[in-house]
């Protein structure tokens, strides 16, 4: 049985402002009450609840904490306070450039994202020629990864990424992975994926997406859930107070 299951969760970040010789003597044009408070309370209080079969939509405006959340959730930061329990394997398609090794050709970089990703060596060993094809990089997988575009990059990442079975899926909006002609396969086996998986939490700014594939949603606001429940109702309750603003 999969599951998220968030308990009165918060997540501060800590930092610190460094200060520098010119400071002392320039005299500051504006001040910032974030930078000299040295934390921002991002998530606050969150109790939230997934269970197996659920697609959870997390709409919301910049800075809302929609991406934290999702951090929260693939253990990337521990929480403050309250507790963070998941149960199944979990796969994060944000941050796709995480745990490479830029020195490291893209055949080497395919088994050691692959083993970061919860693949033993034997499964991934096994991947890699599916991933190789999938990505349609050819001989450039015998060279560092530093040498690659942008684009090529994100179609080794996107590759290796998907190529997991992963129980949890966390998704930070569509991935824009290359030429069109790769974009459509991407985009089959991102919904092939979607389908697949037993939980989905999908970060959007597309209504029409999140209505497509989501059965719940919540939408968040300054760190906190504003209003959880069906998409259609969240979304509308939502979109009225942005216009109203």
């Amino acid at each position: 049985m999969s599951i998220v299951d968030l308990q009165n969760v918060d997540l501060i970040y800590r930092f610190k402002k460094d200060t520098r010789m010119k400071d002392l003597f320039v005299k500051k044009r504006y001040s910032s009450t974030l930078l000299e408070s040295g934390s921002l309370h991002a998530l606050k209080n969150i109790n939230l609840q997934v269970n197996e079969g659920d697609r959870l939509g997390i709409i919301g405006h910049n800075g809302a904490g929609k991406s934290s959340l999702l951090k929260l959730i693939a253990g990337i930061y521990p929480p403050t306070n309250g507790r963070v329990v998941t149960e199944g394997r979990i796969a994060c398609l944000f941050e796709l450039a995480t745990g490479f090794e830029m020195e490291a050709s893209g055949w080497d970089n395919i088994y050691l994202r692959g083993l970061m990703l919860g693949e033993t060596p034997e499964s991934i060993r096994a991947k890699s020629k599916e991933i190789a094809e999938f990505s349609g990089l050819g001989e450039y997988l015998d060279i560092p990864v530093k040498y690659y575009s942008s684009g090529m990059f994100i179609r080794l990442a996107f590759s290796i990424s998907t190529a997991i079975e992963p129980d949890i899926l966390l998704l930070d909006e569509v991935i824009a992975a290359g030429d069109a002609a790769f974009l459509e396969k991407a985009e089959r086996r991102l919904k092939s994926l979607m389908e697949s998986v037993k939980i989905m939490i999908f970060v959007t700014h597309s209504m029409d997406s999140m209505h497509k594939f989501c059965n719940k949603c919540i939408w968040m606001e300054k760190g906190e859930v504003k209003l959880l429940g069906e998409p259609e109702h969240v979304s509308r309750v939502y979109l009225e107070h942005v216009i109203s603003k």
